[in-house]
């Protein structure tokens, strides 16, 4: 059986200027990274303003097991499922970051017969937003370090600074550094930090941001850190606004690749969602909307991180409602989640799936709260039987969801068609009447307790001495109203990642909170959640490797 890189590699790829020609798109309207890559002209974007908007589809799935749920393969493969049903499509996904290619997790491409491609170029550097976003950040903190050094105008506590370096690869070493050591002329000696690069404000600040003016006014709207009043200092006051954005000016452009059946994917964006706010540019999506009938894009993790940040930040903060949601499951994670070792997964075990599908039941609830229609589906696996898929479909019919098998891994588009249908289905004959969970209005700790009680499934919130403090400080400089964005182990409905299943009688620990202003909302950090990543003691990359001849090897 050919692994997802060799089948990506044996693609036939067309020129995406000819990708583009399917939706009406122009040479002229492509900036062009090479033969399979471009990005959207800005040009282009506001030509197509005034455009109808298609049909937008949300998919998430259950939280994420070692047995795997595909959910890029299912949106790469609905997709492709809808084109060849006649639909116009496009699929609106995020970028993969270096880290967990290298980790654990891998790459972002989908898999199988269901990928993005090249897959090789979209998975490392692909066309240099993170890259951008890396020395966009880093320049803010060189300009912070610097103005201290240089006479400190502006009185900044340099105990209370805030701003964190980024690198976008898991380095637990640098989570907690010092800087500034050796001579005078060598900076002011202070602790620091760094958190991957789909962590940093910028990440989620290009993926907010409607366009240039907006990108900067966001940017200026950064805080740094306090001064010796106790007042937040700002990136505009540190007048470094111009040149981040100048970094920033290609990578607030969406891209465009393809998928193995040449069909058009704009791959823009990519903040984690167990510790950002997990979805892809918001000009990605508004430009695929103007482009196509319909729209298949994603959030990241489980339905209680990237699902809940989706509708309660991006669609909150952007005006999007999503028309119908896509719930991925598979037979092996819920049969994990009722307890079978991995091992054992391939073994037919339905008292283990009833126990497991808890989980399952969970998430379509939390989806239904938001008043959007839910499509399941089950991520087909060789190894799952009749009695399996059987018990799965009664069990989502019962409660009130369409069902479908999808075999997009092995079968492409047309092991999607059945899902398509049903989406479509959803599409004609309900209809979406989308609201966030909570209310602007809500102060933060009770927006913190409504997901947790409400998503999570939490009987308590305790709020560390730390974040008590934080929120109130918060609250009196003005940012009360912003949605939260909540940092939380995705293993888990609880911040327990051991907790599996549908647990119940937790009580949520938040050890700290702090506001990302120009992005738009309060991040909250709970349980042992790291916004800097490790490495496992086997890496993903002892198996990377590259020939003579160019191929890369052994990245997935």
């Amino acid at each position: 059986m050919m692994t997802d890189i060799e089948i990506a590699q044996a693609a036939d790829l067309l020129p995406i200027t000819d990708v583009a020609g399917k939706l009406g798109i122009e040479a002229d309207d492509l900036e062009l990274y090479g033969k399979y890559k471009a990005k959207l002209s800005n040009e282009y974007l506001q030509k197509i303003e005034e455009n109808p908007t298609g049909k937008l589809v949300l998919v998430t799935a259950i939280n994420p097991t070692p047995a795997g749920e595909g959910k890029t393969t299912v949106s790469v493969g609905l997709g492709e499922a809808f084109h060849k049903l006649d639909k116009k499509t496009v699929i609106a996904l995020r970028e993969p970051s270096l880290g967990p290619c290298f980790g654990v997790k891998g790459g972002a491409a989908g898999g199988g017969y269901s990928q993005v491609v090249p897959m090789e170029d979209l998975n490392l550097h692909f066309t240099g937003d993170f890259h951008a976003i890396t020395s966009a950040n880093n320049l803010l903190a060189a300009l912070l370090d610097n103005h201290i050094q240089q006479g400190n105008e502006l009185q900044i506590d340099t105990r209370q600074v805030v701003w964190k370096r980024c690198v976008d690869m898991n380095d637990r070493a640098l989570r907690n550094i010092v800087v500034g050591l050796g001579n005078k002329m060598d900076g002011v000696v202070r602790e620091d930090h760094f958190v991957i690069t789909v962590a940093s404000e910028i990440m989620a600040i290009l993926c907010l941001a409607k366009d240039m003016d907006d990108l900067k006014s966001r940017l200026g709207r950064i805080i740094v850190a306090y001064n010796m009043k106790n007042e937040p200092v700002t990136a505009a006051d540190l007048n470094a606004v111009g040149a981040m954005a100048a970094l920033l000016k290609d990578a607030l452009q969406p891209n465009m690749i393809q998928t193995l059946e040449h069909n058009p994917a704009l791959i823009h964006g990519g903040p984690f969602a167990n510790i950002a706010h997990g979805c892809n540019s918001v000009r990605a999506t508004k430009a695929a909307l103007r482009m196509a009938d319909y729209v298949i894009t994603e959030a990241g993790f489980g339905a209680d991180l990237g699902a809940e940040k989706f509708f309660d930040i991006k669609c909150r903060l952007t005006g999007l409602k999503p028309d119908a949601v896509v719930l991925v499951a598979t037979i092996r994670a819920l049969k994990y989640n009722g307890g079978v070792p991995k091992a054992e997964l391939s073994n037919e075990n339905v008292e283990a799936l009833k126990k497991g599908i808890a989980n399952l039941e969970k998430h379509i609830e939390n989806l239904q709260k938001y008043k959007v229609p839910v499509v399941v589906t089950l991520n087909s696996f060789i190894s799952d039987t009749e009695a399996e898929r059987d018990f799965v479909k009664e069990f989502c019919e019962s409660r009130g969801c369409e069902f479908a098998i999808a075999d997009v891994w092995g079968r492409g588009g047309e092991g999607g068609i059945e899902l398509a249908q049903k989406v479509i289905k959803t599409l004609e004959e309900k209809e979406s009447h989308f609201e966030p969970l909570y209310k602007d209005e809500l102060s933060l700790k009770e927006k913190i307790e409504t997901v947790a009680r409400e998503i999570y499934g939490a009987d308590d919130v305790n709020f560390a001495p730390a974040a008590e403090k934080q929120l109130e400080k918060l609250t009196q400089l003005g940012f009360g109203h912003m949605p939260v964005c909540m940092a939380k182990t995705q293993y888990s409905l609880s911040d327990d990642p051991s907790l599996l299943g549908r647990p119940e009688g937790f009580t949520l620990q938040v050890r700290e909170a702090y506001v990302s202003a120009g992005a738009g909302f309060v991040v909250v950090l709970t349980g042992a959640v790291m916004t800097m990543p490790g490495l496992p003691k086997n890496p993903a990359a002892f198996s990377i490797d590259v020939n003579k001849d160019g191929t890369i090897t052994g990245l997935f």
